[in-house]
């Protein structure tokens, strides 16, 4: 996720923006809208009315197929009695629920929600408050996917650059004379799986396997460094292959690479300009 913030009046918001829209906003930072100091007991008065429990429980059982629905009934139904009060803790280590988050820490730390339930505390903060929220982070987002649009054409062009002397290497050495189109696009798949599994770990079918919900390949979802490094290991491939090395073996020795080519990279001042 990367760490954002967003400004309404004199209130500055953390928020946590992420790839598939599963957003997270701060809610210790918008209860300093009603009380600066007291933002625990602000959210806590939220949290234990009992429209509140019936909203969070209703989005925990559409999104989180670990909720505990059991819990949930049973604090539901203490809500409204003397003296109920749920804090955010209780409610995830009671539930299991996702849509709350602890965060630790004195700087960047507190209580955040999926910007659903954010929403939904803004409305009992404030409408008006609400309201500059919703505008707020809607330009965020605007912005936001305006630097991805840009980020994702350096980032394809890095891997485009090099993929031809790859392309030209199989052709020439492991595509066999008259093969058919289909046969030819095997290969293909099978030298860039190569170049998968060095460098993430996963064969494209594994990743598809393992992330059902997710559009695209392996590769849209890699950032900067990881397809820096794939670039190269497309060079070293097809090196490997026009000195007539086994597919094992190249696997081997470009898994090696990845992994020194990786420590080199993450935390270089250049690549993070890509970013």
């Amino acid at each position: 996720m990367k760490k954002s913030t967003i400004k309404i009046q004199d209130k500055v918001i953390s928020v946590k923006l992420s790839r598939d829209d599963n957003d997270y906003i701060s809610l210790t930072d918008m209860a300093k809208f009603k009380n600066n100091m007291f933002t625990s007991i602000v959210i806590s008065n939220w949290l234990s009315t009992k429209y509140t429990i019936q909203f969070i429980g209703s989005w925990e059982q559409m999104h989180n197929q670990n909720f505990n629905a059991m819990e949930f009934n049973s604090i539901k139904n203490m809500a409204g009695t003397n003296g109920f009060i749920l804090s955010s803790s209780r409610w995830i280590a009671k539930t299991g629920a996702i849509g709350i988050r602890s965060v630790p820490g004195r700087y960047g730390g507190g209580t955040f929600a999926h910007r659903d339930i954010a929403f939904e505390f803004a409305t009992w903060l404030s409408p008006e408050f609400k309201l500059y929220l919703i505008k707020e982070f809607q330009r965020l987002k605007t912005e936001e996917n305006k630097h991805l649009l840009l980020g994702w054409d350096v980032k394809r062009m890095l891997t485009k650059i090099n993929y031809r002397i790859h392309a030209d290497a199989i052709k020439e050495h492991l595509i066999p004379e008259r093969v058919s189109g289909a046969e030819t696009n095997i290969i293909y798949a099978s030298e860039g799986d190569v170049l998968n599994k060095a460098l993430f770990g996963l064969t494209a079918k594994e990743w598809r396997d393992k992330h059902p919900k997710l559009a695209g390949n392996i590769r849209d979802y890699a950032d900067v460094t990881q397809l820096v490094c794939l670039a190269n290991l497309e060079n070293l491939n097809a090196e490997y292959i026009r000195a007539g090395l086994p597919q094992k073996d190249r696997l081997i020795k470009l898994n090696q690479s990845a992994i020194a080519q990786m420590k080199s990279l993450i935390g270089n001042a250049s690549i993070k300009k890509l970013q």
